[in-house]
This record gives structure tokens, C-alpha cells and sequence, in this order.
């Protein structure tokens, strides 16, 4: 049978494309697999046959017809999965303060990776630039939307993209040397990603990359190289790393703008006043 890395589809799709030719004993180890998609690796194999209601070598030879030589086999692709940031449980939930600490760590690491020269080098272009697009999309479109707002406030002329009903094309063209382009790129991204680095290097555009480390191999066609880590030890990534540096980020921008920054803010804060769009204390 082949094994994982000649078969590299998700346990649920060999699942789907066997599920015809198993027998009636394996169909029922598989429907509890899928059951328990979600926190598959935290079961050994002999409880998983205990809650199917067949035998241990049953189970084996489900492992087998799916493409696995047995169980550590299946636990290793879900941890590759999870490499990937697919949302699988590999063992039991974090407690509150491992899961701090692995925050704790994530923004450390981002720190030492990115150093105050790769922030400096960033908010100088951003600060500087004509106009400034933040791209997003897919998990990345919440930080690139939150990283538009801040910047909004100190200074004009940037956008968050692609908006509502826009491809990503529609975006990038008329931007040139005098803009920049915050690509947020964190992992489970668009297929298209490397395109846009590509052609916004071609275009001569001045880009920010900001993403995990699985976008490093993109880095060298960026302007600046912002990495930062995502990886926790639950079922989810977190991007309460990424805020950070989206705020200090921010921060920086706001710094260089000066007097015209300060006064954006002041007259921002006003207009919220005037119309009553945000609680007043």
C-alpha cells in the first residue's frame, strides 16, 4: 500500500475515496475516525477499536487500506497537518498558562527574528510611501484589516485589500515605486501569494512581507521580511503575536508622521464626537 508520502491527501479524503471497498467492520472503524477527526491523535489505536466496536487488527488493516503502515504513521500526518495549520488536536488541550507561555514565546521569537532594525526599516516605508495597501486574505484578512485601521490613524491614503467583490488584480495595478504593500501571508494562504510578491516586485513596488515562517522562501522578493510565529500547541494557530507586532508596527509609522500624525489623530478622535460613533466616558 502506499504510504504517506506518496499519498499526502488529508485522512478524511482516503477515507471518502475507499470508503466503497472497505468491509462492514472497517467502515465502522472509519466512521469513528471521522467522529473523532478533530482529536484523532490524542486516542491510542486500541481505544479507537474499543469505540468502533472491532477488533485491534481490524483497525491495522483500515490503517493499511487507508495508506498507512499503522497508527504512528497516521499520528505523524496529522502532525504534518498541523505543520501546515490545518486545526487538528495532537494531544490534549494546553492548560491557560502553557498556553500563555507558548504565546509568551511565539512573541519572543518574533522579536529576535525580526529585530528593531526590520521594524525601523518598515515603518520608514511605510511612513514615507504615497500610499499603502494592506493585502489580506484568508486567515491573514483580520491582521491585514486591523493593521489598515491603525495605520489609518496616522496617516491617509491606505486601504486594506481586496475588498468586497475586488480579485487581488484589481488592486495592484497603478501602484509604483513611490507606494508600499503590506502582504499579510500567514500560512494556509492563497495560492496566488507568490504571484503577488512577484509581480509587486516587478512593478518596483516597496513591500512588506508579514507571515509565518512557512512564507520564508518568499521573503527574498520583499522589500522588508517580517516573520513571525503563529504555532501553539492546541488545535488552533494564534495570532495574538501578529497584533503585537501590528501594533508596534503602527506605532512607529505614527512616531515618523509627527505633527501631521498627531493632528490626523486629533481630528479622527473629533469626528467620532461629533457623531457619536463611539462611547464617550
Amino acid at each position: 500500500m502506499p504510504g504517506t508520502t506518496a499519498d499526502p491527501a488529508p485522512i478524511d479524503q482516503r477515507i471518502a475515496e475507499r470508503y466503497a471497498v472497505l468491509s462492514p467492520q472497517e467502515r465502522r472503524a472509519a466512521d469513528v475516525l471521522l467522529t473523532h477527526l478533530d482529536d484523532l491523535a490524542t486516542y491510542r489505536a486500541a481505544e479507537l477499536a474499543d469505540l468502533a466496536g472491532v477488533s485491534k487488527a481490524t483497525m491495522s488493516r483500515l490503517f493499511r487500506h487507508l495508506g498507512y503502515d499503522d497508527f504512528s504513521e497516521v499520528r505523524e500526518h496529522l502532525r504534518s497537518l498541523r505543520g501546515r495549520g490545518v486545526p487538528v488536536a495532537i494531544d490534549d488541550a494546553p492548560s491557560l498558562v502553557a498556553h500563555v507561555e507558548h504565546e509568551i514565546a511565539n512573541l519572543q521569537r518574533a522579536v529576535a527574528g525580526m529585530g528593531e532594525a526590520g521594524l525601523d526599516a518598515a515603518a520608514d516605508l511605510l511612513a514615507s510611501a504615497g500610499s499603502v495597501v494592506v493585502l489580506g486574505q484568508r486567515n491573514s484578512y483580520p491582521v491585514a484589516l486591523h493593521l489598515r485601521q491603525q495605520l489609518g490613524q496616522a496617516r491617509g491614503g491606505v486601504s486594506v485589500a481586496p475588498a468586497p467583490g475586488q480579485s487581488v488584480s484589481d488592486e495592484l495595478i497603478g501602484l509604483g515605486p513611490s507606494d508600499a504593500v503590506v502582504v499579510v501571508a500567514f500560512r494556509r494562504r492563497s495560492s496566488t501569494t507568490a504571484g503577488v510578491v512577484a509581480m509587486l516586485a516587478q512593478l518596483g513596488v516597496p513591500t512588506v512581507l508579514l507571515a509565518d515562517p512557512s512564507a520564508r522562501s518568499l521573503a527574498a522578493g520583499a522589500t522588508v521580511w517580517l516573520e513571525c510565529p503563529l504555532t501553539t500547541a492546541s488545535a488552533f494557530d494564534s495570532y495574538a503575536a501578529a497584533m503585537s507586532v501590528v501594533a508596534v508596527l503602527a506605532d512607529r509609522v505614527l512616531d515618523r508622521c509627527g505633527r501631521d500624525g498627531e493632528q490626523r489623530v486629533t481630528a479622527i478622535d473629533a469626528s467620532y464626537r461629533e457623531l457619536s460613533e463611539i462611547e464617550s466616558r
